[in-house]
C-alpha cells in the first residue's frame, strides 16, 4: 500500500516524466529550405533566360532581304552563302561601284544527313534565268540576291531554303568578335589590291588580315579558286574558334560574337538564328568529312564574250550535281585541288 502511494504521489507530482526522457521534436524550418533553393531556381532561370535573350537579340539585328526563288521544295535543306564585295560599309575605299558576290558557297544537307560545301567561283560560266550564259557574279550585279539565287538553282537543281549574305566589313567583325583566327598560307604575299602582306606559314590573323587573306587572288598562281580555298578556310576557322567552350560558356564572348554576327548578315525572310545555327553545324561536319571543295573544273581561262571564265565539266557538272543531291558525294568529287 504504501509503495503503491509512493508511486502515485510521484505520478502525480512529475506528469511528464516518461516525455522528458524522449529526444526534443524539432519543427520543421521552411524558410531555410527556401534559402537553399532560391539560388538553384534562378540559376535555372538564367540558363534558360540568357540563351533566350541571345536568339532574340540576333535576330532582331538580322538584315532582312527577299532573296528566295519561290520555286518548288526539293528534298534536303539548302543553304547559300553569298560575299558581297560592296564598299558601302567602309570596310574598303578604294573607289570601286557596284557590288559583286566575291565569294559564293552552296551548303546543301541531304536527306541521308550528308552534308557538303561547294564553292562556287564567281566567273563560273553559268546559265542565266534570262537564258543568255554569263559569269556566275554578274547575275548578283545585274539582279541582286534574288537572280543569283535563282541562277545557282538552275545550275544545282536545287531550291535555295536560306539565303545568307555577308558584307565585307562583316568579315572583320566577326572575325575580331572571337579574337582573332590562325590562318595559313605557304607564300610570302604583298599584294596591293587585296592589301594583304604575308610571310609564308600561319599567323593569327585579326578581321582586317582575315578579310585581305579572303580577298587576295592577283598574287595567288591558282587566281579564283585559290581565293575559294582561303575563304573556305577563313569560315571553318571561325566556325571552330566561335564554337569552342572558351567561347560559348563566356556570356560576354557569346553577346558580342551573337552581335556581331547577326549585325553582319542579310538573311531572306524567313531564316533565323537557329536556321543559322544549323548552317554553321552543316559547315563544319562537311570539313570534317572532307566534302568541301569546288565542283569538277574543264577550265580556268575559258574564253567568252564576257572575257576569261571558269568553265566546269560538261559545262553544269551535272554528275556531280547529282550525288551532291543524292547525298553521294566522296571527297574525291572535288578535284579541283589537283589543279
Amino acid at each position: 500500500m504504501r509503495t503503491q502511494t509512493q508511486h502515485q504521489r510521484t505520478h502525480a507530482t512529475h506528469p511528464h516524466a516518461s516525455a522528458a526522457s524522449a529526444p526534443p521534436r524539432q519543427a520543421p524550418r521552411p524558410r531555410s529550405r527556401k534559402r537553399r533553393l532560391l539560388p538553384l531556381l534562378v540559376l535555372t532561370a538564367l540558363l534558360i533566360a540568357w540563351p533566350l535573350f541571345l536568339v532574340t537579340d540576333a535576330n532582331a539585328h538580322l538584315g532582312r532581304t527577299d532573296g528566295l526563288s519561290g520555286a518548288p521544295d526539293t528534298p534536303g535543306t539548302t543553304f547559300l552563302l553569298a560575299g558581297s564585295d560592296s564598299r558601302e560599309d567602309g570596310a574598303v575605299n578604294d573607289g570601286t561601284e557596284g557590288q559583286r558576290a566575291d565569294s559564293i558557297m552552296l551548303v546543301h544537307l541531304a536527306p541521308n544527313g550528308q552534308a557538303s560545301t561547294v564553292s562556287l567561283p564567281r566567273d563560273t560560266w553559268v546559265e542565266l534565268p534570262t537564258g543568255d550564259w554569263d559569269k556566275l557574279n554578274a547575275s548578283y550585279a545585274y539582279g541582286g540576291a534574288p537572280e543569283l539565287v535563282s541562277t545557282v538553282e538552275t545550275l544545282s537543281g536545287l531550291t535555295i531554303d536560306h539565303y545568307v549574305e555577308i558584307g565585307m566589313g562583316g568579315v572583320g567583325r566577326i572575325v575580331d568578335a572571337v579574337g582573332g583566327v590562325e590562318l595559313c598560307y605557304d607564300a610570302d604575299v604583298n599584294d596591293e589590291f587585296s592589301g594583304l602582306h604575308w610571310q609564308a606559314g600561319c599567323h593569327l590573323s585579326d578581321g582586317t588580315t582575315a578579310l585581305a587573306f579572303s580577298r587576295m587572288r592577283y598574287s595567288d598562281p591558282l587566281g579564283d579558286i585559290g581565293r575559294a580555298q582561303r575563304q573556305r578556310q577563313v569560315v571553318s576557322q571561325t566556325i571552330k574558334t566561335a564554337l569552342s567552350p572558351s567561347t560559348l560558356l563566356n556570356p560576354v564572348s557569346a553577346w558580342r560574337l551573337g552581335r556581331a554576327g547577326s549585325s553582319a548578315l542579310t538573311v531572306d525572310q524567313d531564316t533565323s538564328v537557329l536556321d543559322i545555327g544549323r548552317l554553321v553545324l552543316a559547315i563544319r561536319q562537311a570539313n570534317n568529312e572532307g566534302l568541301t571543295g569546288t565542283p569538277p573544273l574543264d577550265s580556268l581561262a575559258y574564253e567568252t564574250p564576257s572575257g576569261s571564265a571558269v568553265r566546269l565539266v560538261d559545262d553544269t557538272a551535272p554528275d556531280f550535281f547529282t550525288a551532291l543531291r543524292e547525298g553521294t558525294l566522296t571527297p574525291e568529287a572535288f578535284t579541283q585541288e589537283l589543279l
